[in-house]
């Protein structure tokens, strides 16, 4: 099952745990299979960054390295079809979602939630798919 997954989702699994951390686990186990661009991975880098997660750059490169790129298909995308007219940002997923031909968005950000699919795709908060697809 190919996916992508929101940049909130990424890291509220590796930092927090709790439910999303079961997401990881789909991943590293190949029973989803997360595609991402070069720009969805340098905003999960970015992100991981922040100084309020206190990460040094070792936990930053071990996070990335180690959790993150072995795991994900990295697709290249040719569009740059506007999508999500309230914050244009978020096109990136569903332009990586059409490239990679991804059945789901896994997300919490509300502007993704609130298209709830786009073509073939559906949109998905993270608990809600657990819940859906049993995973």
């Amino acid at each position: 099952m190919r996916v992508v997954i929101d940049t909130n989702v990424v890291i509220s699994a590796l930092l927090f745990g709790g439910d999303l951390e079961y997401i990881i686990n789909l991943w590293k186990s190949r029973k989803i299979i997360p595609d991402a661009t070069k720009e969805i991975i340098d905003e999960y880098l970015r992100v991981l960054a922040y100084p309020k997660f206190k990460l040094i750059p070792k936990e930053i490169e071990f996070l990335l390295y180690r959790e993150i790129v072995p795991f994900f298909e990295i697709v290249e995308v040719k569009s740059d079809k506007k999508i999500v007219k309230s914050d244009p940002s978020d096109d990136k997923f569903i332009h990586c979602a059409e490239a990679g031909k991804a059945e789901f968005i896994i997300s919490g950000d509300q502007h993704l939630i609130n298209l709830g699919q786009y073509g073939k795709i559906a949109i998905f908060k993270a608990k809600e798919f657990l819940v859906k697809f049993k995973l």
